[in-house]
């Protein structure tokens, strides 16, 4: 069983341990949260001072769960003349339904008691407690108990009503209950979160439902959504789960912004339940074959945030675009840089590829043509902040020592960018995906510069930078005697030569020349670094090499899907299948839902993936992975009005057909077939592995 259990509605989300109790923790958000902010950081129900232990827990649905205890310890359970089921559901609020039976023969009393706080901390601060700056204050009313935190004018309170009348105190309630033979008593907890502005008003009321949503509200409306998207028929289970799965938590990850008051994809849970500009992205390429219709309002949202000024502390420069956005306390008082926060040195480029991929999906050219200045600013911070030492390439170093991150590349942890001895360079830093972005976007914004923007002359003039970016790239990237691209460059204009995952981003880019992509493809599917469940962030004979190292040896599945776009769009359709189905197989241990990560060990060590112990789930862009790998599967590629099917479908996966596919086109259907053994097989790219 297992340890924790979760459910959510947008950012409102609420994690407890397996018999639904929250335990004040600080090494791991667990709790009630709600835009950035700890609600409930006690929630403890006891049956006659004793604890209640699981006896099963049904957690089948993302907003609601139902966990069915009894008292005593697990080995006591025969026999038990008592049990409790406690079902919950979210929707911007929290609602807890308690049915306690009485087995017995005879009328029994009962004292059930739910211990209830809230430390009101910061989601950026679980990892680093600290002092509080304000201070909270429990208030007992008839039949409520609230908790009101204040700090100047950052005001939140949790109030906690029941259905029945309850002893309450300040640390929470008390039901005292006669129950007769066989007979069964029940109440309703609610838990009502709120957030004051400024002016002293709920802000959550400028919402269209002002951030109070049912059990049923939030089941119609991913009904609704998950009934626009493509239909799938398959003879592959895994595939057939992951893609069920992947739509419900697409669902349920999005959230209400309180902004614009526009549906955005969170990241992910628990720590990344906001606004992401990297990750954002990448989930909305990975969907907008299946769910279109989920990108504009990202695009729109990241376009109205961009940078308009060179501000430190956040790492602003005109025409960037956001890493991330915080609604919390730490974000308010300015203790953190992340209202909003602009670390990133790839969602500008990013940014722009978005723009161009979706209006080639959907035919949307009026948003390309609004865009156009956002766009422009983009494509100018590529070569003007973004290029720090002027070198003609994208680098990146924090205008924050402080609290600003080191590493603004995906791989943004401390130790993730270093040679293949383990040392890591000195800062600015240019790492090679980077570089890519920065090429395939100067090759889309041409694209749209032409067809959209009626300006040809500066068409031509990306176009031109692209081409020089590409041949520079080539020769200052490429270590011929290892026949890979260096991780990136330092400072002095050496090579950080560690062997990464990267190296398919740029596949993905197309800033590889094609005679070294066969070198690049049989890298990634070497030993070094493909597991047997997916390519490593880091090959296992570098310096920093760890299995269960964040970015340093793990596993991530979003990773995989760019790479096996890459190797597709390189016609090494072997090799993006062997990913695919390794991800597939993957996903059949995680129920279906891929994590953020997983461990890199091999798959001749284990026999299913190891997990990472602290991978959020659901992530978004690990929802978005088997979507992205079905468009690689069916060879899904958008051309003008038309939809380009050419379906290469792994060996042993069977039939694979989507229905009614959205685009530009109306609604298609692909179908595809793997070959089997003893069929006749197409010749793969010829692969000869790098040193032997």
């Amino acid at each position: 069983m297992k340890d924790r259990f979760s459910i959510l509605d947008g950012n409102n989300f609420l994690v407890s341990d397996d018999r639904g109790n929250i335990q004040p923790s600080y090494d791991f958000p667990t709790g009630l949260f709600s835009f950035d902010t700890r609600f409930l950081s006690t929630w403890i129900l006891t049956l006659d001072g004793q604890p209640l232990h699981a006896l099963s827990i049904d957690d089948s649905l993302s907003y609601k769960t139902r966990f069915f205890l009894v008292p005593g310890e697990p080995t006591h359970y025969l026999d038990s003349k008592v049990s409790v089921i406690r079902s919950r559901a979210i929707g911007g609020s929290l609602d807890e339904e308690l049915t306690l039976l009485n087995h017995a023969d005879q009328e029994t009393e009962f004292r059930l008691r739910m211990e209830i706080g809230s430390d009101f901390a910061d989601l950026l601060e679980i990892k680093n407690q600290r002092d509080k700056g304000g201070h909270t204050t429990p208030t007992v009313e008839p039949n409520a108990l609230r908790l009101t935190y204040r700090r100047q004018a950052f005001h939140r309170e949790t109030v906690v009503t029941s259905s029945t009348p309850a002893e309450i105190d300040e640390s929470g309630m008390t039901f005292r209950v006669r129950v007769g033979p066989h007979g069964e008593w029940t109440t309703r907890l609610n838990v009502d979160t709120v957030i004051y502005g400024a002016r002293g008003e709920d802000v959550r009321a400028i919402l269209p439902l002002g951030g109070r949503r049912t059990a049923a509200d939030i089941a119609a409306e991913q009904t609704e959504l998950i009934g626009h998207a493509p239909k799938l028929g398959c003879d592959c289970e895994p595939l057939a789960g992951a893609y069920r799965r992947s739509l419900n938590d697409l669902a349920a990850l999005r959230y209400e912004s309180i902004a614009l008051g526009v549906r955005l994809l969170a990241a992910g849970l628990p720590w990344f339940m906001t606004l992401f500009g990297r990750d954002s992205i990448f989930t909305s390429l990975q969907v907008l074959p299946f769910l279109p219709e989920m990108v504009k309002p990202t695009i729109v949202m990241l376009a109205g945030l961009q940078g308009s000024r060179v501000d430190d502390f956040r790492d602003e420069e005109p025409g960037k675009i956001l890493h991330e956005l915080r609604y919390g306390e730490s974000a308010g008082f300015e203790e953190q840089p992340h209202s909003p926060y602009y670390g990133a040195a790839d969602t500008t480029p990013l940014f722009v590829i978005l723009l161009d991929e979706y209006e080639r999906w959907t035919g949307d050219a009026e948003l390309v043509r609004r865009l156009e200045h956002e766009t422009r600013a983009a494509l100018t911070w590529l070569d003007t902040y973004g290029d720090l030492l002027g070198t003609g390439y994208v680098w990146y170093m924090s205008r924050n020592p402080e609290t600003g991150l080191p590493n603004q590349c995906w791989k943004d942890s401390p130790d993730a960018i270093s040679y293949a001895d383990g040392r890591t360079p000195e800062f600015p830093r240019a790492t090679c995906e980077l570089q890519g972005y920065a090429y395939d976007a100067k090759l889309r914004g041409a694209r749209m510069a032409r067809i959209h923007w009626n300006d040809p002359a500066y068409a031509d003039r990306l176009e031109r930078e692209a081409a020089a970016l590409k041949e520079r790239f080539n020769r200052d990237f490429w270590i011929p005697d290892r026949e890979y691209y260096a991780l990136a460059l330092d400072p002095r204009g050496r090579q950080v030569d560690a062997l990464t995952s990267n190296i398919g981003h740029l596949l993905w880019s197309g800033i590889v020349e094609e005679s070294r992509a066969p070198a690049v493809a049989a890298h990634l599917l070497g030993p070094r670094l493909f597991s047997g469940w997916g390519v490593r962030t880091l090959a296992d004979d570098q310096g920093r090499y760890n299995p269960v190292g964040y970015h340093v040896g793990t596993v991530w599945p979003f990773d995989n899907s760019i790479i096996a776009w890459g190797l597709w769009r390189y016609g090494f359709r072997h090799e993006a299948g062997r990913i695919c189905d390794a991800l597939l197989s993957a996903s059949h241990y995680f129920d279906g839902r891929l994590p953020e990560v997983f461990a890199g060990y091999a798959r001749s060590l284990t026999d299913y993936p190891v997990e990472y112990p602290t991978a959020c789930s659901p992530q978004a862009w690990s929802a978005g992975t088997p979507l992205l790998l079905l468009r690689v599967i069916l060879g899904l590629e958008p051309q003008g009005d038309h939809l380009i099917i050419d379906p290469a479908v792994p060996p042993g996966m069977g039939r694979v057909e989507l229905l009614d596919i959205p685009g530009r086109w109306g609604r298609v259907d692909a179908l595809g077939r793997s070959r089997e053994p003893h069929e006749e097989q197409p010749s793969p790219p010829a692969l000869t592995l790098p040193g032997g």
